[in-house]
């Protein structure tokens, strides 16, 4: 018979399709005699026992069956510290095959059962309340290297004894663990970082301070930064003289005065006045306009900082009207685009009214009881000098210091006007102070006589600022600088 018929025979005998797994079962049952006789190995099998040798057993004839051999060991030392009870046990062989010098660590010493049993108790309270304990004996390398840095570290969230119930300083190496001596002095510098490094003259105003609209936990932080914007942010204090050539200071004066009647008519919040001198002196700074014009750059900037400040900010037609219609809806609408795009819509900058709210909570920490007057007069006294030109060579922290001077020294002469704690939070001395305290004097009295009473006026109502703005100060004294 041809041996095409004999499988063809025996196909017929077994229906469906006969595979390779199908004929090794048939043959092992004795339904299909093997078509060849089985090959006897001329190899040897690897034992287990051999795939286990380490590194003193270089005979290995396959070069793929030492790849399998690295793989196993490597696979049996992994392993979890909180899930695994024997951990500490499994990491000898695990630093045993690890490389020492990849680590750039010194050599791992060897454990021996010498070393004391109960070395460790790491107990890890879990939301289950599943208490795990590990028992065994590491090397310090061994322990130092399997946990995180918080554990091992003393900077971290407490000391090692704290950590696992236990003393381990017997546990970590000497360059680790530094003396109990050392330990007791890096508890106490770490309590002294905590407490706030206040001079014993100097009021700490933002302690114990429950408000969390005043930030007080990183309010110094805040008012530094704001000392850097105001050198980086300022406008130009010459712009009259150099970039402007249809408009003077004085028609600028009457700008800014005209601007305080629309933000009392309007209700406006003192930010926004104050935002809304700046950017006009910011854009006028580098931006040539015609007189014609400068109106319509006050009510864009008032509009722009409104809707910056304000929780409801006037209209557009609003601010037409109040021109008495000088300008149309379109003509705003474009002068705002040229100025957002002038600042690439970066409006915010510290001002006076910025700092002069700090300045207030250390000037009314000498007072049992805050002073109302001291608030009203210091905030007529700033916003006095918008209107001024020659302020803008000052910059607006001392302003607002300067204010808080003269006003105190306005409501009290049998005391200095200034104190270590001012001193501390403004960072001025009081002769840091003279040539702008004594500016600011001179417009308070109108020396020059300025007919422009805006800002008197507002302040002269009794019933909101107490007619603070009738107040006169006496004359500077030279001992107070």
């Amino acid at each position: 018979m041809k041996r095409g018929s004999l499988v063809n025979t025996k196909a017929r005998e077994f229906p469906g399709r006969i595979t390779r797994s199908r004929t090794a079962a048939l043959v092992v049952s004795g339904q299909l005699p093997p078509s060849k006789a089985p090959i006897k190995q001329t190899k040897k099998r690897a034992s287990p026992t051999n795939l286990n040798m380490d590194e003193n057993n270089n005979n290995v004839d396959n070069p793929h069956l030492q790849c399998k051999k690295k793989k196993r060991v490597m696979l049996q030392d992994v392993t979890n510290v909180f899930c695994d009870r024997n951990f500490f046990n499994k990491t000898k062989i695990q630093a045993k095959n690890e490389n020492p010098a990849k680590r750039g660590q010194a050599k791992v010493n060897k454990v021996t059962p010498s070393v004391s049993t109960d070395v460790l108790s790491l107990r890890a309270d879990l939301k289950d309340n599943t208490e795990f304990k590990t028992e065994g004996v590491v090397s310090s390398e061994i322990l130092t290297e399997s946990m995180p840095h918080w554990f091992t570290s003393s900077n971290g969230f407490g000391k090692h004894e704290d950590l696992f119930g236990s003393q381990t300083s017997e546990l970590t190496s000497e360059h680790e663990s530094p003396s109990k001596e050392e330990d007791k002095d890096e508890k106490h510098y770490s309590v002294e970082n905590f407490t706030t490094s206040i001079k014993p003259d100097i009021v700490d105003v933002d302690a114990n301070n429950k408000d969390p609209q005043l930030c007080s936990t990183y309010a110094p932080d805040i008012y530094d930064n704001l000392r850097v914007s105001e050198l980086s942010q300022r406008p130009c204090s010459n712009f009259m003289d150099t970039t402007q050539q249809d408009i003077t200071r004085c028609m600028r004066g009457i700008l800014v005065d005209w601007l305080v009647e629309v933000s009392v008519e309007y209700k406006l919040e003192p930010d926004t006045l104050y935002l809304t001198v700046y950017l006009i002196d910011r854009y006028l700074s580098e931006n040539y306009i015609e007189r014609q014009r400068l109106q319509l750059i006050g009510i864009t900037c008032m509009l722009i900082s409104s809707k910056y400040e304000e929780v409801c900010a006037p209209r557009i037609e609003d601010f037409c009207f109040i021109t008495d219609n000088t300008y149309t809806r379109e003509e705003v609408l474009e002068m705002e685009i040229q100025v957002l795009k002038y600042f690439k819509f970066q409006l915010f900058a510290p001002t006076a009214k910025t700092f002069l709210r700090r300045f207030l909570r250390a000037a009314q920490a000498s007072y049992k009881n805050p002073s109302l007057e001291l608030e009203y007069l210091a905030s007529y006294l700033t916003e006095l000098t918008l209107i001024d030109y020659g302020f803008l060579s000052f910059l607006p922290s001392v302003i607002a210091a300067s204010a808080i001077f003269l006003s105190r020294w306005t409501l009290d002469q049998t005391s200095h006007p200034w104190n270590p704690t001012l001193e501390h939070y403004t960072s001025y001395k009081a002769s840091d102070l003279k040539t702008a305290v004594v500016a600011l004097q001179s417009l308070q009295r109108n020396s020059n006589g300025c007919p422009l009473s805006a800002t008197r006026t507002k302040y002269r109502q009794e019933e909101q600022y107490k007619s603070i703005a009738v107040l006169s100060s006496p004359e500077l004294l030279e001992t107070l600088f």
